[in-house]
């Protein structure tokens, strides 16, 4: 693997430590939801840029995964709102 696969897994595993580090009902959600999504965003950059079909290929879907997980709480975030 070379360096950007490895960046690619980097923030996946900051993403991962970021969700579990910051949570609770006091979060500044619309802030973490932007952090980590353009830390996803950078991460499939460094993954297509790795141009190793195994190392991008997981690290394309680690981090897609981690940017729907986003989708997601941002679309949930909406609707609880009034």
């Amino acid at each position: 693997m070379n360096k950007w696969a490895w960046m690619s897994f980097g923030t996946v595993l900051v993403n991962v430590v970021l969700f579990f580090m910051f949570r609770g009902p006091d979060v500044n959600l619309p802030l973490m939801v932007t952090v980590e999504s353009s830390l996803s965003i950078i991460g499939i950059v460094c993954a297509v840029l790795s141009k190793k079909i195994i190392a991008g290929t997981a690290g394309f879907v680690l981090n897609g995964g981690v940017l729907i997980v986003m989708f997601f709480l941002l679309l949930a975030m909406g609707i609880s709102e009034p």
